[in-house]
């Protein structure tokens, strides 16, 4: 299927019957994650719309400042496409729940939308305050892998 001649409905609709599929953009594009594909890109703003509008979950961290993403991405968990996520304390090269991994990603400031919230969300953040926010995601990775959450 050609995405440019028939949209990406097919894809979404993919990935919305994918557990823990969804739409990722980031400063190199986009990334649709179903099965066990995914189909990448570069028109983020238009696949946007398209997807929070079918409901797809998606997450745009192009806002967020650039080395809190590039910490979440190399210490935190992958999100679990497709298959369970991996046992508990969740860290780089493990998989967990996409709810979990988004709210990681909501608190440095990306862009969520079609995603529940988790629970535990407020269990993650460390209560006393780090220096700086990449302190922060520091701090919040090793509460996350010293506390089993």
């Amino acid at each position: 299927m050609s995405a440019d001649r028939e949209g990406y409905a097919g894809y979404i609709a993919r990935a919305q019957d994918t557990p823990g599929g969804r739409l990722s953009i980031g400063r190199g594009g986009f990334e649709i994650h179903y099965k066990h594909g995914r189909l990448c890109g570069y028109a983020c703003d238009r696949l946007k719309d398209e997807a929070i509008a079918a409901g797809l979950p998606v997450i745009d961290n192009r806002n967020a400042p650039f080395d809190l993403v590039a910490r979440l991405v190399v210490k935190g968990p992958m999100i679990a496409v497709n298959e369970p996520p991996s046992p508990r304390p969740w860290h780089a090269f493990l998989s967990a729940p996409l709810a979990d991994v988004a709210a990681a990603y909501q608190a440095i400031g990306a862009d969520i939308h079609n995603i529940k919230p988790t629970a535990r969300e407020t269990l993650i953040l460390p209560t006393s305050a780090p220096a700086s926010l990449g302190d922060l995601l520091d701090a919040w990775l090793t509460h996350f892998t010293q506390h089993e959450l």
